[in-house]
């Protein structure tokens, strides 16, 4: 497998999250991480990263600390996963039923004391221009974060907010950008890793 391009910005959720069951957004839980030996090929192909940076979440700096051993690990306040307010920590099951909703009003809904899909993608969106940019000139460039950060990404790159809830992103799964002058194309989501 090659590795990524020099102008690529890889975009990693953590390993699954140690929950208990329970929506955790801004709830720092630890992830639950594989054995060396089976993160290795994902870890060997992501070595040719020039720089890393993490969501502050405890579960994301486990995961870089695993995928990037041995390396500076900056974090930045703004790749938090959204702020899910009154519901964070709730058991699955008593998460209220919003009921059908377009993915428009879903991207706008905020929860109590909380933000929105949108909020999320507002907070992000300063930062992910420079991630961008700094991948651009001189990447590939990791960053491990959640599945709702990389879902708003792929919104502001795809210029339609709301359809960034329509991707699936799985624990430890890569989606790869390719970072240019004037904008941003995807090259692949929700890839598993060399030989998956």
């Amino acid at each position: 497998m090659t590795p990524p391009d020099r102008n690529e910005l890889l975009l990693i959720r953590h390993a699954p999250a140690d929950h208990g069951g329970r929506l955790c957004g801004r709830r720092d839980v630890a992830a639950i991480l594989p054995e060396a030996e089976a993160l290795a090929p994902l870890r060997d192909w992501l070595a040719e990263c020039r720089e890393v940076v993490t969501s502050p979440a405890l579960r994301c700096r486990q995961t870089a600390g695993a995928l990037f051993p041995d390396r500076e690990l900056p974090e930045d306040p703004a790749l938090w996963e959204q702020d899910f307010g009154a519901h964070d920590g709730l058991r699955f099951d008593e998460i209220p039923d919003l009921g059908r909703l377009s993915r428009t009003d879903l991207a706008d809904h905020r929860p109590p004391g909380g933000e929105s899909f949108a909020d999320m993608a507002a907070r992000l969106r300063p930062a992910f221009a420079m991630l961008s940019e700094r991948a651009r000139q001189g990447g590939p460039l990791a960053v491990v974060a959640h599945a709702g950060t990389v879902r708003a990404a792929l919104g502001l790159v795809l210029g339609e907010l709301p359809v960034g809830l329509g991707f699936e992103v799985a624990p430890l799964s890569v989606t790869r950008l390719r970072c240019f002058e004037g904008g941003v194309s995807v090259v692949a989501t929700n890839w598993a890793g060399p030989g998956a």
